[in-house]
């Protein structure tokens, strides 16, 4: 097939298989369901060890970021899950070419024994209490292991599937490993609410937290097994047999234009838009546990039941593109996911903590500090040193939690809080060296802290006053339009892409494009700290979902009914 026929939109949607590739497909079809049932029950292993972090995210940062201000360990809590996706790109250089060359098989086999021994070792670290800042730092470098596996992982198992799927079941069949994330985080959650369960909360928080990761082990073995079981890829074998293969997978893909254009489009009119509807459909987790702090057993029931809605919508969006197309669904999701969440992030703010709400409106809480002493409080990597006595005003509203509004003093005025009738001075901390700093700032977070209990304000919120229900349909609504952006990705991506270069071309921009939606937890909580805005983050998410839409819209191909054998 052309480059041409590629590209063209208005190209015959039927399926070109030449004789010997329809045989092989027959022969295949039959095994389908095999392939996809091996090839995704270890895939959801993985994204079991990626996702366990995030239900413990309140214990992490805990046990090994306890040595931090609070809000400093809340920066690197975030960064500890977004540093994966800075390392998954590096691991689609790696195994992507591997996947290409040596077959789709081996690599996402090596894939898994890395990120079980790296989860298994998180397991078993010790806590800052223990060994100090040594700590946090291997935990940083386990994630990045665990990011470089997952770099190969996804690509080289959707590669797999589709290159045994006929074109006509193809987005359904791949959309089997899209909802592995989903299935890993029902099972993470399951896994966490056994061992709660049977430990008790306060045995969990010390160290039952260790046995969800130590079963990854079982987990990796198990995987390791099924995939020792599964035969290569007909599609990658055939051209292996033709001497069609690549000898460089990164120079082609990258180096020649037409595939290099093809990779552009496909990471700034559909990855970006996708790992950000996800990031979107997700992030209500760390809302509810960081900033709102609903009680954590009703935070894995809501998780719990959201995901199971997730999940039948990805099938339900993986059948859907096979009859109506990739893009038509996907570009649907983006659009829905940017109409909803606004909406769906209030009402989530509403059903779970109301008395704060009811807080905010009774003795609103109102920074005034002259705006030329303000930074952005952008601060992705916690490195940042916020002195000037706005920042410390606001950081300090926001590691609470408190939506704020800020207002304007005069050049060269001093800052100060406002809870409802009652003022707080803000110290200036320039000058200060850092036991100074320190002990001032103690001092004003607990005259800040007493007089929010003061006005009203609930430190946690009450599980009595939680609306399960209402947060589990809030968030299975918004999910029901990630799961469309995200479950005919897959099949879409795949069809784009020669079989010589297809995993190495998949993977580095699906695996750079997780960077738009790794950082939106850093990006959200820096606008809710610049702005006291608890929703001024999804305006990012919005605009990346927007831009991806028209570029999606204007320049990507309808691929569905492409076959795999004729795109070489």
């Amino acid at each position: 097939m052309t480059e041409k026929a590629i590209w063209d939109d208005q190209a015959a949607p039927a399926e070109v298989v030449p004789p010997a590739g329809r045989a092989a497909e027959a022969a295949d079809t039959g095994s389908l369901g095999k392939v996809v049932v091996a090839s995704s029950l270890g895939a959801i292993f993985e994204a079991y060890d990626l996702v366990l972090y995030g239900p413990l995210a309140a214990i992490i940062a805990a046990q090994f970021f306890s040595g931090l201000d609070t809000a400093y360990a809340y920066t690197f809590t975030l960064l500890s899950a977004a540093v994966t996706y800075v390392a998954r790109p590096f691991g689609g250089l790696v195994f992507g070419p591997l996947g290409d060359v040596v077959g789709r098989k081996y690599t996402f086999l090596l894939t898994i024994v890395i990120m079980g021994l790296s989860t298994v070792c998180i397991g078993l670290l010790p806590s800052y209490a223990a060994i100090g800042v040594a700590s946090p730092l291997l935990l940083m470098g386990l994630r990045i292991v665990q990011g470089l596996a997952f770099g190969g992982e996804f690509g080289g198992a959707v590669t797999y599937i589709a290159e045994y799927a006929p074109a006509k079941r193809r987005g359904f069949a791949t959309s089997a490993v899209a909802i592995t994330m989903a299935c890993g985080l029902v099972l993470a959650i399951l896994v966490v609410l056994a061992c709660e369960f049977a430990l008790g909360k306060d045995a969990f928080e010390a160290w039952g937290w260790r046995v969800p990761f130590l079963l990854s082990a079982v987990l990796m073995l198990l995987s390791v097994y099924i995939r020792l079981r599964l035969q290569e890829s007909p599609v990658f074998l055939a051209m292996k047999r033709a001497g069609r293969g690549s000898k460089s997978p990164l120079r082609e893909a990258f180096g020649r234009w037409e595939h290099l254009r093809t990779v552009l489009l496909v990471l700034f009119g559909a990855i970006a838009g996708q790992s950000v509807a996800t990031a979107t459909g997700s992030y209500p987790i760390y809302l509810l546990m960081l900033n709102l702090k609903i009680d954590p057993f009703l935070l894995h029931y809501t998780i719990l039941g959201y995901s199971v809605v997730f999940v039948a919508a990805m099938i339900m969006a993986g059948w859907l593109s096979d009859r109506v197309g990739r893009k038509p669904v996907v570009l649907a999701g983006f659009l829905g996911t940017a109409l909803a969440a606004y909406p769906v992030f209030q009402g989530i703010t509403h059903y779970a903590h109301p008395r704060l709400e009811a807080a905010v409106a009774m003795s609103p809480v109102t920074v005034m500090a002259d705006p030329a002493t303000c930074s952005r409080q952008f601060d992705p990597f916690g490195l940042a040193d916020f002195r000037s006595a706005c920042d410390i005003a606001r950081r300090a509203v926001a590691k609470l939690g408190i939506p704020y509004s800020n207002r304007d003093a005069p050049a060269g005025g001093g800052t100060q809080v406002e809870i409802g009738a009652t003022t707080i001075p803000v110290f200036d901390g320039h000058g200060l060296d850092r036991p100074a700093f320190t002990q001032r700032a103690k001092a004003f977070d607990s005259a800040f802290t007493a007089a929010l209990v003061n006005a009203g304000y609930p430190a946690r919120a009450a599980p009595e006053a939680t609306n399960v229900f209402a947060l589990i349909g809030l968030m299975a609504f918004l999910n029901i339009f990630v799961a469309m952006a995200s479950a005919p990705l897959a099949a879409w991506l795949v069809e784009m892409f020669p079989t010589r270069i297809r995993t190495t071309a998949f993977a580095l921009p699906y695996n750079v494009g997780g960077w738009f939606g790794g950082f939106l937890p850093a990006i959200s909580f820096a606008a809710f700290t610049a702005t006291g805005n608890l929703y001024a983050g999804l305006w990012y998410s919005i605009g990346v979902l927007m831009i991806s839409l028209v570029i999606g819209s204007l320049f990507l191909p309808e691929t569905r009914g492409r076959a795999l054998e004729g795109v070489t």
